[in-house]
């Protein structure tokens, strides 16, 4: 008999929200995915907004529509994966249709089948597990055929968890050459988590 998930995701409407405070709403939200090999989760503890067209360091930067971007271009809530440097990166596609923007997620804390993600991780410490974007999307199985799928519905879905006692915010990390787009205080954290990646 199929098991039923525990998770019940998010309804639609909760990605209907501006960017900047879906980057937030995200924290302490569960992202959940299920594979073959099990089910794999843990909360959202850190995350950057990406404001599209007048964002240097957007994919979608002067409303840049490819292959790899397409998806940004679409309604809120879609699953927004590329690979950098060999690492798959996922994103929560926010803002209305036609409007490329997006949330990276980019780290999260274990919760939900640890003994797999670090197994997937290569016998990495739990502290080192998901502390990252390239980590936690190896951790939990999120690979490039997610793109273009629902964060309302499995395999890959967002729950709602807990709401963080204080967020802190500040510039993003890793987009040095974006002109002024690097000192925006656009990357949000559970103030004091021990998963943020830095």
């Amino acid at each position: 008999m199929e098991q039923k998930s525990p998770f019940m995701p998010v309804d639609k409407s909760f990605f209907q929200q501006p960017t900047l405070q879906l980057a937030e709403a995200l924290l302490g939200c569960l992202l959940v995915k299920e594979t073959e090999e099990g089910t794999a989760a843990g909360f959202i503890v850190e995350t950057e907004a990406y404001r599209g067209p007048m964002d240097r360091a957007a994919h979608s930067f002067n409303n840049r529509r490819t292959k790899r971007t397409e998806i940004m271009f679409h309604e809120a809530g879609r699953v927004y994966t590329y690979v950098m440097h060999t690492h798959c990166l996922v994103n929560v596609v926010s803002a209305e249709i036609g409007i490329p923007e997006a949330v990276l997620i980019r780290a999260v804390e274990p919760y939900e089948g640890v003994d797999l993600m670090i197994e997937r991780r290569g016998g990495t410490s739990l502290k080192n597990l998901t502390s990252g974007p390239g980590k936690l999307t190896k951790a939990l199985g999120i690979t490039m055929e997610d793109y273009g799928r629902c964060f309302d519905e499995p395999p890959l879905y967002i729950v709602r968890g807990f709401t963080p006692k204080d967020i802190s915010a500040g510039p993003r990390i890793g987009i040095d050459n974006s002109g002024e787009a690097k000192e925006y205080p656009w990357r949000f954290w559970v103030t004091g988590n021990a998963f943020v990646s830095r």
